[in-house]
């Protein structure tokens, strides 16, 4: 099973694809963590992609879909996956289309998580995180047990990303909905677009979804 899915920055699609992955034995590609490896290995390419993302504008296509290409080679022979940030805009999105071709695969579904825009700001415009570890916290809702220090490993370096600040946050959802938000009759018209509640509680979606999926391909047993 190959499949993609799509949602303003802050949706949970990342959550969610894990999930997806570890139960349907998928390979996840998540963009936005390949992206940050690419600033945090100091190359030219990744200073570039640093002040873009800051601004809270998207990464060029050229950029994203060599990235991508070289992942949709690599991955095993066979193998299903999910794509989380990746199509962006149609033109992605044709990419995308013109790779799985010349590997002989196809996405089977399209999954969209919904979500209310202004309580979107507010869960994103809080987020902080553990600049040694990776885990996340929240200013209202999560957050570390002793102010300061990361529950996971200790480390006093919390830090809230630039292209999480509520400024940064508003340019980031302009930006979905006037270059992501056409993929939805993109993949409308070829019936493989479905949406979930991306409001609804982290269980809740992942349900969603799991119904989507078994109507598409059921697990086994």
């Amino acid at each position: 099973m190959n499949l993609v899915l799509l949602g303003p920055p802050g949706s949970g699609k990342g959550t969610q694809a894990k999930r997806v992955a570890q139960r349907r034995d998928l390979q996840h590609l998540a963009t936005g963590d390949m992206l940050r490896a690419a600033i945090e290995s100091g190359s030219a390419l990744g200073r570039s992609v640093r002040a873009i993302m800051d601004s809270g504008a998207l990464v060029p296509d050229d950029t994203i879909i060599a990235l991508i290409r070289g992942w949709i080679r690599r991955r095993a022979s066979g193998s299903g996956f999910i794509l989380d940030g990746f199509p962006r805009t149609v033109a992605q999105a044709q990419a995308l289309d013109h790779l799985l071709t010349e590997t002989g695969a196809e996405l089977d579904v399209v999954i969209e998580l919904e979500v209310d825009e202004t309580a979107l700001i507010d869960r994103l415009s809080g987020r902080f995180s553990c600049a040694n570890c990776g885990a996340s916290y929240h200013q209202r809702t999560h957050q570390p047990q002793v102010e300061g220090v990361c529950d996971i490993c200790g480390s006093n370096d919390l830090v809230c990303r630039p292209d999480d600040r509520p400024e940064a946050v508003r340019t980031r959802l302009e930006v979905y909905r006037r270059q992501t938000a056409p993929l939805l009759p993109y993949y409308g018209t070829r019936h493989i677009l479905q949406k979930v509640n991306g409001m609804a509680g982290i269980d809740a979606v992942t349900s969603q979804i799991e119904t989507i999926l078994n109507a598409v391909m059921p697990l086994p047993g």
